[in-house]
């Protein structure tokens, strides 16, 4: 008899934790299971159109460059990638590539164009999985980037992208 009256009590926590989370006021079990559906339903829907305007507002980024920086609308293999920006900071640069695509070795060729201009990455966010994208705060290094404007950033990473583009060619 014990054991049911635990389960019961302990049903009966998580139906108020259940109501509590889903900002209910019903009181019945029913009711609260109802409400409870209709909340993740609601939840469904928003997610649905945060996504959709995510996508957009990257749609429409992707088309427009940010203020002080360059974009460039790759023409090698231009099915692959989306947009490479570099825009001009006060300490070095915000270099931003994008591809839909998985691009396996990319960073690799990217990282290595950044050591041979002199940058150092100060800061990165990087997703390889599904597609590719790359956003790095590139900053001096040696002091060499008061030299270095943001065209010639650009034309290092477009290389990059290049040479792996033509070493995946080949394999």
């Amino acid at each position: 008899m014990g054991s049911r009256e635990r389960k019961r009590a302990a049903m009966y926590e998580k139906l108020q934790q259940l109501r509590s989370a889903t900002n209910s006021s019903a009181v019945n079990k029913t009711s609260i299971i109802v409400d409870a559906s209709k909340y993740i339903e609601e939840l469904k829907e928003k997610v649905e159109r945060l996504n959709q305007e995510v996508a957009t507002s990257q749609s429409s980024s992707d088309q427009n460059p940010l203020p002080g920086g360059t974009y460039y609308q790759p023409q090698l293999n231009s099915s692959l990638f989306n947009s490479v920006t570099v825009e001009t900071l006060e300490k070095g640069f915000l270099i931003n590539v994008f591809s839909e695509k998985s691009c396996p070795g990319l960073l690799v060729s990217i990282l290595e164009a950044f050591e041979e201009l002199g940058l150092d990455v100060l800061d990165a966010r990087v997703s390889c999985a599904d597609s590719f994208r790359l956003e790095a705060i590139g900053g001096e290094n040696q002091g060499q980037v008061d030299t270095m404007d943001g065209q010639a950033v650009k034309q290092a990473v477009l290389q990059a992208i290049s040479n792996w583009s033509e070493s995946n060619e080949q394999e």
